[in-house]
């Protein structure tokens, strides 16, 4: 067979991997709160690499690689930001979050969360919290459908819409029939292929150099992709970095706080306690693939560098090294499973938004507004419903790609942390916190974040830290202004707080 029919053959065997997660989720779902949350029954090592897989996405296997490859280590300050966002996130929410969820009337979301932990009447808190999720997963989930146009089109010299259309399809498919819990175990391979191929062909492509100890001299000194002459500042990690920049770069951490795609696995734990072991696991998974791709990067220098007859198929950013490798160390089978790890983090991110989109729709609006409580087996099947609904619509948007769908990922991600992580950590740690100053906080942060993102001083400072810290203050001094919770607000608090240790 050729090279191309192996790689077709790889992802078959994927592609119906997945379906048969989806189909056996299918049948462990009997009710809505199965369907929405798995039942709160996640077992730490799923929860911890779902999370990882749905944050991580392609970037990892192949924007961090070509950017460590291009320009070096002063690369490394998003993903050494993110690391430390994703300890704190697993150290100070994760188990006062699953605990809370659980006394505040066992909210199945983060705006119903919000809603019954301030004991808002007004319904605003939840209404706005999920138009915002709604707003801007429906382009991120569309984001992510033009990578998978855009993978199967440089990978398999294929048809971008039929790409687009393969990889939406079959991720809406098990999302549809398998909802929270077939979303968290295709995740969590998912994240084992990602895992297993960022360790594997780094190592492979090391033991194919005649010397392996010259990855440590060679990017300084030698030719090798965009550098005729070397990068004397390869291994630098300041050298042409200014203080904001490196501010901005690690200020991404904070981000994690406030994406509800992560922080709903915390929601799903089977006990706030085994948050402690889906820590050690989650942190541990993402600092290893993190040093796979920083190792990718590395002796890649020294692969391509040394050998003419390797070329990187992508000559502007070079992000296709990780792929490139695998096509060149391993056979045809092999590599298509490899290929597959960027697959893999394209769907994952999919899913895990779709689900949420969902969720905003059916559990945070529709369920206020009809004045008879629907049945749980209505509540999935609306769910299945919006899954489908918004696929449609981020496959549309999809169809013809630019670059401010692409662009709208970062911005996304700073929107929902500077909206959302001021309002999580104060709502899991400050008894104080009222309703009026939680949408004060949360509109703030998200109208800063856009402007700033918008203007001229997005190029200066990335949106998030003004974001982030606008929001923190409006909700203190709003709420400090404003009168404070009532004793059984603060009771349930003190509640939570008690069950989490």
């Amino acid at each position: 067979m050729t090279q191309h029919t192996w790689f077709i053959v790889a992802i078959v065997i994927y592609m119906l991997a997945m379906l048969a997660i989806g189909y056996w989720s299918y049948r462990q779902t009997d009710e809505y709160d199965d369907y929405m949350l798995a039942g709160r029954g996640l077992n730490p090592f799923v929860a911890a690499l779902s999370a990882g897989a749905s944050d991580m996405s392609g970037w990892l296997l192949m924007g961090l690689p070509g950017a460590l490859f291009v320009t070096g280590f002063s690369e490394l300050w998003i993903a050494i930001g993110l690391l430390i966002g994703c300890w704190a996130n697993w150290k100070w929410v994760a188990p006062r979050l699953r605990s809370y969820t659980e006394i505040a009337n066992n909210s199945l979301t983060v705006p119903s969360f919000m809603e019954n932990r301030l004991h808002d009447k007004t319904r605003a808190l939840r209404i706005v919290s999920s138009l915002v999720i709604l707003v801007f997963f429906t382009f991120y989930v569309s984001s992510g459908m033009v990578a998978g146009g855009k993978y199967f089109e440089s990978s398999f010299d294929g048809n971008y819409l039929d790409g687009m259309l393969i990889v939406a399809a079959v991720t809406v498919a098990y999302t549809f029939i398998g909802g929270f819990l077939a979303v968290s175990y295709t995740d969590a391979v998912q994240g084992m292929i990602m895992f297993l191929s960022l360790i594997i062909v780094p190592l492979m492509a090391l033991f194919a150099l005649d010397d392996p100890s010259s990855i440590w001299t060679w990017a300084a000194s030698n030719p090798y992709g965009p550098h005729p002459e070397g990068n004397p500042n390869y291994f630098s990690l300041i050298s042409g970095v200014s203080v904001v920049a490196i501010i901005s770069n690690m200020a991404w951490g904070l981000g994690y706080f406030g994406q509800p795609h992560i922080i709903v696995r915390f929601m799903a734990l089977r006990t706030p306690q085994e948050a402690r072991n889906g820590r050690f696991i989650g942190v541990a998974w993402m600092f290893f693939c993190i040093a796979g791709a920083a190792a990718v990067a590395l002796i890649g220098t020294a692969f391509f560098g040394q050998n003419a007859e390797y070329v990187v198929t992508d000559q502007k950013s070079f992000e296709t090294i990780f792929l490139d490798m695998g096509r060149i160390l391993f056979h045809p089978l092999i590599a298509g499973l490899v290929l597959t790890a960027v697959l893999a983090a394209i769907m994952s991110t999919i899913s895990s938004q779709l689900l949420v989109v969902a969720s905003a729709l059916v559990e945070d609006l529709y369920t206020i507004v009809v004045k008879k409580k629907p049945s749980s087996q209505l509540l999935i099947n609306l769910s299945r419903t919006a899954v489908v609904g918004v696929a449609l619509v981020a496959a549309l948007l999809a169809i013809s790609p630019n670059d401010s769908i692409l662009g709208l990922v970062a911005f996304a991600w700073a929107g929902f942390g500077s909206a959302f992580g001021p309002l999580v950590i104060a709502s899991l740690y400050w008894r104080r916190l009222n309703y009026q100053g939680a949408i004060a906080g949360m509109v703030v942060g998200a109208l800063v974040s856009f402007f700033w993102g918008q203007s001229a001083l997005g190029d200066v400072m990335y949106e998030i830290v003004p974001g982030f810290l606008s929001a923190a203050i409006v909700m203190v001094l709003v709420s400090l202004a404003t009168k404070p919770p009532a004793e059984e607000i603060t009771q349930e608090f003190d509640k939570a707080a008690a069950m989490a240790k």
